[in-house]
């Protein structure tokens, strides 16, 4: 088992067809211990029947926004783990309304919110957690083509996506003295919770069920096994990368 015994904490599971789900469940089919995040009553209701599923160890509040929220999960944590040997991120929220139309649009709240949420959120979590991760670890976070090309009506959302992209290479320098490394995914198109509000996604879909050298589309466990590769040693060289996992779509000129 690549991750026997080690202790992955994993943010922003929603349900049982999100990536975070996909991403855990490899983990544990891989031996890995697992707790879980929520963010209000409504969310745990969600998120406790999936810990108990894939055999989790606790579920804990915290809500990636709150810096103190984060800072007293670390406590609990480190109570519960002592240290930590992987992360996923796995949050990304933006208005609605700034998932459609034209990106000029985008209310200076809308991009705020965008950018803390689904970018910012990933900065502190590692600030806070960096304490408590092992030597070795691996923080792994979710992001989309649409960071680095424009995708219709993905706009608000593949600004903040870059953020994060480039978050990934500057937090990589920051902890490579300590032998942890920090990459992340670029998943193609999933059905997820938060992709539904995304405005046309179907359109999206179909484009690279037609256009990808793969003329398919992704799935959870596709992404959830290379999560594992990243979080396992077999990455152990491996850090600052996007990764992508889209049945070949980036490598297309149109």
């Amino acid at each position: 088992m690549l991750l026997k015994d080690k202790k992955a904490l994993v943010f922003g599971v929603a349900n049982n067809r999100s990536i975070a789900y996909g991403i855990a469940n490899a983990f544990h089919q891989n031996g890995a211990k697992l707790a879980f995040n929520y963010m209000g009553d409504a969310i745990k209701k969600r998120v406790e029947p999936i810990c108990e599923e894939l055999h989790g160890d606790f579920v804990f509040p915290c809500d990636v926004t709150d810096d103190e929220q984060i800072a007293q999960s670390v406590e609990l944590v480190k109570e519960k783990w002592g240290k930590v040997d992987t992360i996923v991120h796995s949050v990304a929220f933006a208005s609605k309304d700034d998932l459609q139309g034209r990106f000029i649009d985008t209310s200076r709240d809308g991009f705020l919110l965008a950018m803390n949420v689904s970018a910012y959120s990933l900065v502190a979590l590692c600030k806070a957690y960096e304490p408590i991760l092992n030597p070795g670890a691996s923080v792994i976070c979710l992001t989309y083509y649409g960071a680095q090309k424009v995708v219709p009506n993905y706009n608000v959302m593949g600004v903040a996506k870059a953020a994060l992209e480039c978050s990934v290479r500057y937090l990589a320098s920051d902890f490579g003295k300590n032998n942890i490394r920090i990459n992340a995914i670029s998943a193609g198109p999933i059905k997820t919770l938060s992709a539904s509000g995304i405005s046309d996604f179907r359109v999206i879909l179909n484009h690279i069920e037609e256009h990808a050298p793969l003329h398919r589309n992704v799935t959870i466990d596709e992404v959830g096994n290379s999560a594992l590769y990243l979080a396992s040693d077999l990455s152990s060289a491996v850090t600052g990368e996007c990764h992508f996992v889209d049945c070949g779509f980036q490598s297309i000129a149109f």
